[in-house]
């Protein structure tokens, strides 16, 4: 039989894998919960605008999901676990404005850029605090950032007048 692995995937000093996992939890959990929301606003949203939005909020959707990945794969290849179980995405993150129910799609844009704002501020200080932690974990989450920022400019393009 086989020993078991427990040692991490990379040979990360512990303080720099605790430094990315404070600074890119709260990046994947947000991140999470912008894709359960966005896929929310894709099933309900309504009105003129409807077939460029609802796909529209499918890209957003999957970047999301990108995101997170990308988030919690650096913080698990440096040695920790994370935990983006629903109810701690719930539990971490910012109630979103959006509606349960069918919205109107200028309320439905303005609820997933607000959750998108909130993201957008966890990604920004995870920038900041990376840069003398880890600068690779950084750039992921420059990625991140730069993905999710082009995301709200297509969606609030339909605000903008």
């Amino acid at each position: 039989m086989s020993k078991i692995q427990t040692t991490p995937a990379t040979a990360a000093d512990p303080e720099v894998a605790a430094g990315t996992a404070q600074f890119l939890t709260p990046v994947a959990l947000g991140l999470q919960a912008l894709a359960v929301n966005g896929k929310q606003a894709h099933w309900n949203v309504r009105g003129a605008n409807f077939i460029a939005i609802h796909e529209l909020l499918d890209t957003i959707v999957a970047h999301a999901q990108d995101g997170a990945d990308q988030a919690a794969e650096r913080i698990v290849a440096l040695g920790l676990p994370i935990d983006a179980r629903l109810t701690t995405v719930a539990e971490k993150t910012r109630p979103t404005t959006l509606s349960a129910g069918f919205s109107q799609w200028e309320d439905t844009i303005r609820a997933v850029i607000s959750d998108m704002d909130a993201v957008i501020a966890d990604v920004q200080a995870a920038i900041d605090g990376l840069d003398e932690i880890d600068l690779t974990s950084q750039d992921i989450a420059i990625g991140i950032k730069e993905s999710i920022e082009k995301d709200r400019w297509f969606l609030f393009a339909h605000l903008a007048e």
